[in-house]
């Protein structure tokens, strides 16, 4: 099995690299290996996804990032743009696409005590594929 990571560098210090490092630790723990992709913003992880997706070695996708609530609804616009084309791109390829990306209505506290849920979202992706 071989799954891809897509990854969110916004807020990469204080938790998205955490959330990489713990789902990379579970798909080891499982054997599986993984092909990860960096990008931008939680907004640019559906391009990454399809990238991944296209490739007949990569079995399913987890995606890790945090979306936090602003001063604006722009934390809402953005997650609901992301989690409708995730869900179509799992349908489209027909292969699990896994959200693991916190948020929206988040504090930046609420996405630190969130940074665990990685390692879930991965594994949840590994049961998927068993």
């Amino acid at each position: 099995m071989k799954l891809g990571i897509v990854v969110s560098t916004w807020y990469w210090e204080d938790i998205t690299s955490k959330m990489l490092e713990l789902a990379v630790k579970k798909a080891k723990e499982h054997h599986v290996e993984t092909e990860i992709v960096k990008v931008p913003g939680s907004h640019d992880i559906p391009l990454g996804a399809k990238r991944l997706l296209k490739k007949k070695d990569i079995d399913g996708v987890v995606t890790l990032g945090a979306v936090i609530q602003g001063k604006t609804y722009h934390d809402i616009v953005i997650m609901t743009a992301l989690t409708k084309t995730l869900h179509e791109l799992s349908l489209v390829f027909e292969k699990p696409v896994m959200l693991g990306v916190n948020g929206p209505r988040m504090t930046w506290e609420q996405a630190v005590e969130r940074i665990n849920r990685a390692g879930d979202v991965m594994e949840a992706c590994i049961k998927w594929l068993q």
